[in-house]
């Protein structure tokens, strides 16, 4: 009897009623999606992709597991219940899978087209033939004569068999790509290639598989097969143009900036639903004609990603994990009772692993890959996840499998997918990957290096000839005149951060022409359209050289435009990285060559936020070739300096609080300060006797920077001897000799007159290292005098390197710490 009645009048609100079947609904979904993220939570963190605990839901709440609870699944589940499921699971994943079509880049694979069709047929051959033979005992044990099932034809059973061995997830697939920093890697090229092949194959396999299940007459199947070749012809060439037409020139929305308009969403998605509604009333599935749909979505000004970000939360968060917790409330593990059924199990992932890793490696390793690479790529290929668990779900729809059968390759598909990323880590470290494209970078260096050689040699001979007598002044000499940066690597990932880089720009670059080449760090997501936002990176570093091309967003084309105005040569990337791997992924960039310069530049508040920053900036930098610094601008604190400087009271008077509050012409909020880009004097601390590697970058760095126009002096502050060595590096330049002074810490002499050894002194002992230590922070306290003024450079090899930046942060200096 219908009822309107609530709780509160004594209803029970889990009772099924077919006149309010939305309330069981909400109870079920809430209950599904709700298990499905707790389960997420632990294996987010050993990156295990959504789809897995999706399906660990459906598992735990069905007969597996509660479901053997007396009384649960009538309770919760019952049948009367799951039409309304499976209605709007079904709805969910015609919607997942027009996102799908949307990743599957058709240039992409043009482009590769010799990877993609190699790697992509021959990754599918080798399982989808074990598949087929295996199917012959998988026929014979568990699928003929089954009294609850229909009578189908052995070659259907074996086609789908064959086709959910050898299916690869190619959404799963990228975002593990994108999480391993795998996109812009050779190995990351072929797989995305090969899967791309992979995905429209194996929809083509699985739409032939349905329609021979579907179809009792041989004759029908031909009809329903040249029906459905003829829609997809059909969709790919008049619809597209007719789609592209629309949007272009009638809506003119491709060019629309804040996304796709409520037209253009409407004609799109309804042309999605017919397009679904047409290829299930000809006897194939819905989910194939939304697929389709997909891949014809135009890519123009990243429009497919904007039409994307309308649609995926509500699919991520709320439909497919519906559909995928269905298909683990399908899956009753406990039918496998028999050591024989676990037996058989197995031998499908065994298969299944090894079809899909022998037929990766072998054709990637004819594309050139060296072993390691290729067998890399088969593992990728092997994932499951997302593409599996519907093609099972679609042959027990259509009651191809049995349940038992549907357990085994549910349990299957969860397991490789599982094992896909720790296998990769295991088969591809970071540590093989950095050799690999060492010896890549090394070969790109090389080629570079051979187009200067003759100049390099050149300057050589004449820097010889010119050189001091003595061979450490001789060496160091070679080693400043040959030292050179061929670009400056500068991160960008907001306002600030270009703020920032302005600076260098304008006091590195802009003299000498030197190219910048900016990095945007995106932060990545599960977000659908992240996955498509960087794939379609890779697509687009491929149409340009790294050092010419440019990829831009809104970040970027700030900067550019200012480079342009500077007339500074620019090019630019996006990196996608995870938030926890933000600073590995752009220090470890594989396309900063050794003569390149990178300089990060951060606001005091970030650094001071950070306490560790310096250490973990200085353990990934030490892994590589190239120079790299860390630029620490004051620009949020700039007060009236000139005031606490001429006024009645020193800066060691001034308490920090008292300055800040009441002598910044600007609050700490602020972002863009004028005087930030001030920059009338460059400092140099030198910190041992020595000159070392990193000192000598800092002093070429220093000698580019005084030879602005706006900088009125440097300063150079040593210990003792190691002036010597820098005025002869420095001497035949005349335009820095008028600028640079020289604050040198004479301890040495004091020692003499004591009579203490020359080699002490020549080696100051930790008296004299505790001086220049007094000495410098001294400086670098001091508002007063000049000897350290707006930029210091430093090296990380400062003994008091933290203490350093300390009292130059204080006095409101900015830091470029060299590493």
């Amino acid at each position: 009897m219908t009822t309107s009645s609530g709780i509160l009048a004594g209803a029970n609100p889990l009772e099924y009623n077919s006149s309010t079947p939305y309330t069981l609904f909400i109870f079920q979904l809430i209950l599904i999606i709700g298990v499905a993220e707790l389960l997420h939570y632990p294996l987010s963190k050993i990156k295990q992709p959504k789809v897995i605990s999706d399906v660990l839901s459906g598992i735990i709440l069905g007969p597996t597991a509660l479901g053997k609870i007396p009384g649960f699944t009538d309770a919760v589940f019952p049948d009367q219940s799951m039409q309304g499921l499976t209605l709007v699971s079904t709805l969910g994943i015609c919607l997942l899978l027009f996102m799908v079509g949307c990743e599957v880049d058709i240039k992409f694979i043009k482009k590769h087209f010799a990877t993609a069709l190699s790697v992509g047929i021959f990754n599918m051959a080798v399982p989808f033939g074990l598949g087929c033979a295996y199917s012959i005992t998988l026929w014979k044990h568990y699928r003929l004569n089954q009294p609850n099932l229909p009578d189908i034809k052995f070659s259907t059973f074996m086609v789908f068999i064959g086709v959910s061995m050898c299916i690869t997830a190619f959404p799963v697939l990228v975002r593990i790509l994108t999480e391993l920093r795998l996109v812009k890697d050779r190995v990351g090229v072929v797989v995305l290639a090969a899967g791309i092949t992979n995905d429209l194959l194996g929809w083509i396999l699985l739409a032939l598989s349905i329609t021979l299940a579907n179809s009792s007459k041989s004759e029908t199947t031909v009809y329903i097969v040249l029906v459905t070749i003829a829609w997809g012809l059909f969709i790919c060439y008049p619809v597209r143009w007719l789609l592209n037409w629309v949007l272009n020139s009638v809506l003119h929305d491709l060019d629309n900036p804040s996304g796709p308009s409520t037209m253009a969403m409407l004609i799109i998605l309804l042309m999605m639903f017919a397009s679904a509604f047409f290829t299930d009333i000809i006897g194939v599935h819905p989910i194939f004609g939304a697929f389709i749909m997909g891949t014809i979505v135009p890519r123009t000004n990243n429009y497919v990603i904007r039409l994307t970000e309308r649609i995926e939360d509500l699919v991520n968060i709320i439909l497919s994990p519906l559909y995928f917790g269905i298909a683990g409330l399908n899956a009753d593990l406990t039918l496998l009772n028999k050591g024989l059924d676990w037996a058989y199990m197995i031998g499908l992932l065994a298969i299944a692993l090894f079809g899909k890793i022998l037929g990766g490696a072998s054709a990637a390793r004819l594309h050139g890959l060296y072993w390691r690479e290729s067998l890399t790529v088969g593992v990728l290929m092997s994932c499951k996840g997302i593409v599996e668990i519907v093609v099972l779900q679609t042959g027990l729809r259509a009651e191809i499998v049995s349940k038992k059968i549907f357990a085994m390759f549910i349990l299957m598909a969860l397991i490789s997918t599982f094992l896909t990323t720790p296998l990769t880590l295991w088969c591809y470290p970071q540590a093989y990957r950095e050799e690999v494209r060492q010896k890549l970078r090394d070969e790109k260096f090389e080629e570079i290096e051979n187009g200067k050689k003759d100049g390099n040699e050149a300057s050589s001979s004449s820097s010889s000839v010119s050189s001091s007598t003595s061979s450490k002044l001789h060496h160091l000499k070679k080693e400043y005149e040959n030292l050179r940066f061929d670009k400056l690597i500068l991160p960008v990932d907001s306002l600030e951060s270009v703020s920032n880089n302005l600076i260098l720009m304008d006091r590195f670059c802009k003299p000498g022409k030197i190219p910048i080449h900016a990095v945007n760090i995106k932060h990545l997501t599960e977000r659908t359209a992240d996955m498509l936002h960087a794939s379609m990176v890779r697509d687009m570093d491929d149409q340009f050289d790294q050092f010419d091309g440019q990829y831009l967003n809104g970040i970027l084309s700030i900067l550019k435009i200012f480079c342009d105005l500077s007339g500074v040569p620019f090019s630019s990337e996006i990196v996608f990285s995870l938030p926890e791997s933000t600073l590995q992924s752009l220090l470890l960039n594989e396309n900063l060559l050794p003569n390149d310069l990178l300089i990060l530049t951060v606001g005091r508040k970030f650094y001071n936020s950070q306490p560790k920053f310096l250490d973990q900036f200085n353990k990934i930098v030490s892994k590589t070739d190239y120079f790299s610094a860390l630029f620490i601008n004051n620009n949020q604190d700039i007060g009236r300096m000139a005031d606490v400087d001429d006024g009645k009271k020193s800066m060691s008077s001034v308490s920090r609080k008292e300055f800040l509050e009441e002598e910044s012409l600007l609050s700490n909020e602020t972002i863009l300060n004028p005087k930030s880009f001030k920059i009338s004097s460059v400092s140099l601390i030198c910190t041992s006797s020595n000159i070392s590697k990193d000192e000598l970058t800092a002093l070429k760095l220093f000698s580019i920077l005084v030879r602005h126009e706006d900088v009125d002096c440097g300063y150079i502050v040593t210990a003792g001897g190691s002036m010597t060595d820098i005025a002869s590096l420095l001497k035949d330049d005349l335009r820095l000799a008028e600028k640079i002074h020289s604050t040198v810490y004479e301890d040495d002499k004091k020692e003499k007159e004591e009579g203490k050894s020359k080699d002490k002194t020549e080696n100051p002992g930790n008296e004299s290292q505790d001086g220049y230590r007094k000495f410098v922070l001294d400086l670098a306290r001091s508002r007063s005098g000049k000897d350290i003024d707006d930029l210091v450079i430093i090296t990380k090899n400062c003994p008091f390197v933290t203490t350093l930046i300390k009292e130059l942060e204080d006095s409101n200096r900015k830091i470029l710490v060299v590493f």
